[in-house]
């Protein structure tokens, strides 16, 4: 289809970054949020094809903004995610997964923009629950979901959030149990964890943009409303078998000390299970696969 605009934030992150390196393939014109002291080298060649916008922080700039980009969706990825808060982090969680979404959809309504896809975790389920967040990122994430609620009743957007559980893939540089694993897989440090009986959820990065691309499509033709999926493997494994399972499928040998530190405060043994699936889609690439495409690109092949 042609004439598809998407505007993109969080575009520098390690999904945003992926997901805008490939609407551009998919036939779309693509702009994004991006603040003065982003880092566009995530971007790579894709940066070229894009249009980046530069946010101020302000509501009048956000305005502003909306309108020179003029989205038909906005693909809204930009969060702080801190798996621990320290008091200090507290002003930073809000104003990154709270006040930022409410300029941006604020924005969206004043401009006639009507369609989000939206970015939520399923740390917002703790124990499997409606709602019970892990930590203060959930609960900020969750914060503006609320605020979400109003814009859709009032202002008629038509929203689909997709919920992420463990994400990982090439070029990635969070501090994330994958990266963590190949770092100290190749350094020969030894790696200190948890006793490793809590499942984890790993999706890999393509089958996670393609959820996205889908949910693209599928807003700008349902009905107004807040759709909510869960972006799951379907496939979670103990990290003690993800350890394992990385060593057999990389060759890599792995000196990992299990029991060496404590579970996390609220630490998620066993992920959200009582989710939507995103019709038409599934996760597609299988661990032993992902992994390997997984390993750090300076290192590939050697």
């Amino acid at each position: 289809m042609t004439g598809k605009r998407a505007l993109v934030t969080g575009a520098t992150g390690f999904i945003g970054s992926n997901l805008l390196r490939r609407l551009p393939r998919a036939g779309w014109e693509v702009h994004a949020v991006v603040r003065a002291n982003s880092d566009v080298t995530a971007l790579g060649e894709a940066a070229g094809e894009v249009h980046l916008h530069e946010h101020d922080g302000t509501m009048a700039g956000m305005l502003d903004l909306m309108g020179r980009a003029k989205p038909d969706v906005v693909f809204h990825l930009a969060s702080l995610f801190l798996a621990q808060h320290r008091t200090e982090d507290v002003d930073g969680l809000v104003n990154s997964n709270v006040l930022f979404g409410t300029q941006l959809v604020e924005a969206m309504s004043r401009s006639g923009v009507r369609h989000l896809i939206n970015t939520g975790t399923s740390w917002q389920h703790f124990l499997d629950s409606g709602y019970n967040p892990v930590n203060l990122y959930a609960a900020c994430k969750q914060a503006f979901e609320d605020v979400l609620a109003y814009y859709v009743e009032a202002e008629e957007l038509n929203v689909t959030t997709l919920a992420l559980f463990d994400t990982y893939g090439p070029g990635d540089m969070r501090k994330k149990l994958i990266p963590m694993l190949w770092q100290a897989a190749l350094s020969g440090q030894t790696l200190t964890m948890s006793p490793g009986e809590q499942l984890v959820d790993l999706v890999y990065i393509s089958d996670v943009v393609d959820a996205f691309l889908l949910a693209a499509e599928r807003v700008r033709a349902q009905p107004p409303g807040h759709y909510r999926y869960g972006i799951s493997s379907g496939r979670p494994m103990r990290l003690l078998d993800v350890v394992s399972s990385f060593r057999s499928a990389t060759g890599e040998s792995l000196d990992v000390v299990f029991g060496g530190r404590p579970y996390r405060k609220r630490e998620v043994m066993v992920p959200w299970a009582d989710y939507e699936t995103l019709p038409g889609w599934r996760a597609q690439v299988p661990f032993d696969v992902g992994i390997r495409m997984a390993r750090p690109a300076e290192t590939a092949g050697a």
